[in-house]
């Protein structure tokens, strides 16, 4: 069976990771990893490769930066003749970028299968990009695998049958359950016991100069309460630049994308997580360390309902308060989800094996 991997930025790769690794050991399996691009800066991508033990991608598409239509077209155009060579029996796509979308498109118009993982999951705001990826993906989709059972219930209410739908759990878990034990600080940090861990990078947060300077006035209110560590995405990064950052005398502290165990290990001794990130929701649950969600929605509600994520909502003058109340209130009980053991990537290797089986 030959399984072709498409990724294209940071998110993907941690779900990469488990798959390959659980696919490498059966001999009946070669596999072809694609990479479009679309994170291209060394921080967002090559060192994530050797930080998660990933062997150099096979094909590297290039694509760059553009617009949403831009990098999708990109992709696609320069994903077809790499599907239509090397006729993969199935093409993988991880997660919710436009990577994502791109090559479920070109794989299906092949009449080449297409699995998606990270499949069912749903925010209902069809005003962010990554939902529209989401959805049109899981419609593309011959074997769709969930994370959680609220993504099974989705994709039941869409009409998807249950013959394409394997629970298998949460793969991004898979990764941090092995490097946890590995994962340091950066050794600026180091020792540092009572901080606040902030990530920030979608548009509703830093496109909006205004915005984005509330977000930053809340963020120096909550410097005044413990140390703010802000690990600054390329594209906050520019934006911050744009709107001129300012000197700051209250303990925030700006960094430049931190490879993943560092990430990890920031976020694992934080006395709380500030983010819009999807995956952070959900390694802080696994992890249980209190979460607050810069956003008006998640795709990722049992990180609330069994989590300790709590979404704030797109009004940072909210920020402090809430900081404030986790650091008053006594430690939420960790409960971690169901099939978040670390084991997703075998499931999945383990469905794929059947899958072959019952049509080769």
């Amino acid at each position: 069976m030959h399984v072709l991997h498409v990724v294209g930025a940071r998110p993907n790769f941690m779900k990469l990771a488990p798959v390959v690794r659980a696919l490498a050991g059966r001999s009946s399996v070669r596999q072809t990893i694609v990479h479009s691009g679309q994170h291209y800066d060394a921080e967002m991508s090559a060192v994530f490769f050797e930080d998660l033990e990933l062997p150099r991608p096979d094909v590297n598409l290039e694509v760059g930066s553009g617009s949403h239509a831009e990098q999708t077209a990109a992709v696609m155009l320069r994903l077809e003749p790499v599907l239509r060579d090397g006729r993969p029996d199935i093409v993988l796509v991880y997660g919710d970028v436009n990577s994502t979308l791109a090559g479920a498109l070109v794989a299906a118009k092949l009449q080449i299968p297409v699995g998606h993982v990270e499949a069912g999951l749903r925010s209902f705001d069809r005003t962010m990009p990554e939902e529209l990826n989401r959805r049109l993906t899981d419609d593309a989709a011959d074997l769709l695998f969930t994370p959680s059972r609220d993504a099974d219930e989705n994709l039941a209410r869409e009409g998807i049958p249950a013959s394409r739908v394997y629970f298998v759990g949460n793969v991004m878990i898979d990764t941090l359950v092995r490097l946890l034990p590995r994962a340091e600080p950066p050794a600026e940090v180091d020792g540092l016991e009572r901080y606040a861990f902030v990530t920030l990078h979608r548009p509703s947060n830093v496109d909006d100069p205004a915005t984005l300077q509330r977000v930053l006035d809340a963020l120096d209110e909550v410097g005044r309460e413990l140390p703010v560590l802000f690990a600054v995405h390329p594209r906050t990064r520019r934006r911050l630049e744009a709107i001129g950052d300012r000197n700051r005398d209250n303990g925030m502290r700006l960094f430049p994308p931190l490879p993943y165990r560092q990430c990890l290990a920031l976020q694992r001794a934080a006395a709380v997580v500030i983010t819009d990130s999807g995956g952070m929701q959900e390694e802080t649950t696994f992890l249980g360390v209190p979460c607050l969600t810069l956003r008006d929605n998640t795709e990722r509600p049992i990180t609330v309902t069994e989590g300790t994520n709590i979404v704030v909502g797109r009004r940072p003058e909210r920020l402090p308060e809430a900081v404030r109340a986790v650091l008053q209130a006594p430690p939420r009980p960790a409960r971690v989800p169901e099939l978040w053991d670390g084991h997703a990537g075998e499931r999945i290797a383990d469905a794929l094996e059947a899958w072959w089986s019952s049509i080769a």
